[in-house]
């Protein structure tokens, strides 16, 4: 069993209700059990258009034997079973229903079309970091070897 962590947003509503059951629903993969569910927190949109809705953003650790591909597939169906679509119209920040991101796989490193692990970006965003390290703060970072409460804290400082 692999410990993985996935970040969750919504910011088109019922955005509570619809990170609510994709945990469940991530609890009923096969192989994954949820070890941990941080606080649901509203956070400002980053990288989107002017006047984007707010996020409600989280983390969710799992313990899975799926390995990272199966788990991104995974991820991506649910994203699109609640309405998210991923299609080369859609811009990439534009608001969604859903946005699951595997942000790490155990102690996985890869760059392969379509997934990269640790996510590229996870360790740059509050919005990633503050849910991550309040269910998993000894948790460290495979490339950069520092834990998550310490990446929180390094960006909460600038804020």
């Amino acid at each position: 069993m692999t410990l993985a962590l996935v970040a969750l947003g919504s910011n088109l509503s019922p955005r509570r209700r619809t990170l609510l059951a994709a945990v469940d629903e991530l609890a009923a993969l096969p192989g994954t059990t949820v070890v941990a569910l941080s606080a649901l927190r509203e956070t400002a949109p980053v990288d989107c258009a002017a006047g984007a809705p707010g996020f409600l953003n989280g983390a969710v650790l799992l313990e899975t034997s799926l390995p990272p591909r199966a788990l991104l597939d995974e991820l991506l169906a649910l994203e699109r079973r609640h309405g998210r679509r991923r299609e080369a119209g859609e811009a990439r920040h534009a608001p969604r229903t859903l946005d699951l991101d595997l942000i790490l796989h155990g102690e996985t490193v890869l760059d392969e079309p379509g997934l990269t692990l640790p996510h590229p970006r996870a360790h740059e965003r509050l919005f990633v970091l503050e849910p991550a390290a309040e269910i998993a703060p000894a948790l460290r970072h495979p490339v950069l070897g520092v834990t998550l409460a310490a990446l929180r804290d390094g960006l909460a400082c600038g804020r």
